[in-house]
């Protein structure tokens, strides 16, 4: 299946939700992820209506509902909600967050908790055929491989997926190990190119990181999303800018 390009949508909280579908349509991605803070709110049916019929229009699919939802510490009305807003949104996968502490300071009730919210999760998005995806993310029990995989298993869900994106500050190859080892579960990656710690560059700036990447998605039988997020500058040419390096360097079958 390959690499699927896309956009996250709260790169540009800045742009109208209009205005967000031809930025990503101008150039020439496939996907969007749409964000729950501000463009297509939790509940907001309409909203998410009218981000689904924007982008039938453009020709772009909805890779994800991007919630702000945290594993162990949403009742079961909200979720229901976020699974209503995907939903009418025709999104496939819910992002959510693995709680919100990290692994190091995390105890046995924290983890025992967002396992127990990830379940609920996946139980009630899988009666409307929607994944869960977990944001793979500091702060969070999905601040690093093993304990993303920890959960994976422990909730056992076959809708249970997880992003990835490079932390902050971690070398090529410990991100590539990183991709490796959680590949049996992934749905999406985020890409962005931040080094040093939160210094934006160009994509093309850490060529050295996202050209194996790509490479490594491609060879997946399924479709995985390499969506783009937090351009420099939040530059709407620079976007274009990533967007090409981002095509040149997936690989064609």
């Amino acid at each position: 299946m390959g690499v699927r390009t896309g956009l996250v949508s709260v790169t540009f909280r800045q742009l109208a939700v209009e205005e967000v579908v031809e930025v990503a349509a101008q150039s020439g991605l496939a996907a969007i992820e749409w964000g729950g803070d501000i463009h297509v709110p939790l509940g907001d049916l309409p909203a998410a209506r009218k981000a689904r019929a924007l982008c039938e229009d453009h020709g772009l699919a909805v890779a994800a509902y991007g919630s702000y939802l945290r594993a162990g510490s949403v009742d079961r009305e909200e979720i229901r909600t976020a699974v209503n807003t995907a939903a009418e949104l025709g999104a496939p996968r819910i992002r959510v967050w693995a709680g919100t502490v990290g692994t190091a300071e995390a105890g046995v009730g924290d983890r025992m908790a967002v396992t127990r919210g990830l379940a609920e999760l996946s139980d009630v998005a899988a009666g409307s055929g929607i994944e869960i995806a977990m944001e793979f993310h500091r702060g969070t029990l999905t601040d690093e491989v093993d304990s993303t995989i920890t959960l994976l298993l422990d909730v056992g869900a076959p809708n249970l997926t997880t992003y990835w994106q490079p932390p902050v500050d971690l070398n090529d190859a410990e991100c590539l190990a990183q991709l490796e080892a959680l590949m049996p579960w992934l749905s999406t990656v985020h890409v962005f190119s931040w080094w040093p710690s939160h210094t934006r560059l160009p994509l093309s700036g850490r060529e050295s990181l996202w050209r194996p990447v790509l490479d490594r998605i491609a060879k997946e039988p399924r479709e995985i999303n390499a969506l783009l997020e937090f351009v420099a500058d939040d530059s709407v040419t620079q976007l274009a800018t990533d967007a090409a390096k981002l095509h040149s360097w997936v690989p064609t079958a």
